[in-house]
């Protein structure tokens, strides 16, 4: 049986443990949450191609019993991943080796450098737009931090920089902030956003430690997180939100519209209130990714359309968010509304 977690402060310095321990094996997970194994059927080979990886604190928030609980539908391996979808789907679709001036380094737009951490994750989403990128190795290893430093150093026109992955939170709190201090010594750099999945997926790894680095320095912090659901944020996914906004970083979020879990509007509304409830700005509604595999999760446009439509009459305009689509070669997300498509 899974063990449901309610006290996120007496287990936070437990969070590598957790990490370490997350769900790998398919049938074990099916068994766990009381579902029917037929649903194994193309699971073992979808998870031989990519991984099953997700942690208790986020299983222990999966209805049981519910084969087409949203949370579940993120994270378990399906058959249809094995087929590579129509025309458009590709192992890179968002362009970021293309965009990847140095080893470590995407850079699309302007002012602002997306530093590749590290490639792993605490959770595998099972639309990862990333998950056959060949990532270099972590900016834990010397070399490599020399190199993006050394880049990052001779380009001046660069303000802000970006820790994605994978994601930069499953790296040890004394590498991130030793890091982080040498991106304080170079004088054209401003801000530090953080893209993470991991204070929603693993809210124990907000600590002590954490809190320290984040809230102290010059560059201002931003923290952009990925929540698709309501029910992924609980009693401790709250309190570690509290923690950071607390030490003065700023919360963003960014969903993705995926089919079976967010694509209706009263849960894209649920959605929004919750985050704003908790200093979260519902910023970013992206459309899939064409990452191949993923053509099950796929929403229309025209349905994306007719849904922020919905939440622009419900909603007052600070809890919409902006639906964007990543298009290779352009120089920012294409806003999708009616005046504008791409």
């Amino acid at each position: 049986m899974i063990t449901r977690l309610a006290d996120a402060q007496q287990i936070r310095a437990q969070w590598p443990r957790l990490l370490a321990q997350g769900w790998r094996d398919p049938q074990t997970l099916l068994r766990a949450l009381q579902l029917d194994p037929d649903l194994l059927h193309g699971t073992q080979a979808a998870a031989a191609r990519f991984p099953l990886w997700v942690p208790e604190p986020f299983v222990a928030r999966i209805q049981l019993g519910d084969p087409a609980d949203p949370l579940l539908r993120q994270v378990l391996p399906q058959a249809l991943e094995l087929d590579p979808g129509p025309v458009g789907y590709e192992t890179d679709p968002t362009g970021d080796q293309a965009a990847t001036p140095c080893a470590g380094v995407v850079q699309k737009y302007q002012g602002r450098a997306l530093l590749l951490a590290t490639g792993r994750c605490a959770m595998h989403c099972r639309y990862c737009f990333r998950r056959y990128y060949p990532y270099p190795p972590s900016l834990v290893e010397p070399e490599q931090q020399r190199r993006v430093l050394d880049y990052l150093q001779q380009h001046e026109a660069i303000e802000e920089v970006i820790l994605s992955g994978g994601d930069p939170l499953v790296l040890p709190d004394h590498h991130l902030a030793r890091f982080v201090k040498r991106l304080e010594r170079i004088r054209h750099l401003q801000r530090l956003r953080i893209h993470t999945r991991v204070p929603v997926v693993l809210p124990q790894r907000v600590d002590a430690a954490l809190l320290a680095w984040l809230g102290a320095g010059r560059l201002e912090r931003m923290m952009v997180l990925h929540i698709n659901h309501a029910r992924e944020m609980d009693a401790p996914v709250a309190t570690a939100l509290a923690d950071l906004h607390a030490v003065g970083v700023r919360l963003y979020n960014q969903s993705v519209l995926l089919r079976g879990v967010n694509d209706r509007a009263d849960v894209l509304m649920n959605l929004s209130k919750t985050l704003f409830a908790h200093r979260v700005e519902p910023y970013y509604l992206h459309l899939l990714d064409r990452v191949r595999g993923s053509a099950h999760f796929e929403v229309s446009v025209d349905e994306a359309r007719s849904l922020l439509d919905i939440l622009a009459r419900e909603l007052p305009g600070y809890l919409v968010p902006r639906l964007v689509k990543d298009i290779q070669g352009q120089s920012s997300k294409t806003m999708i509304c009616r005046t504008h498509f791409v």
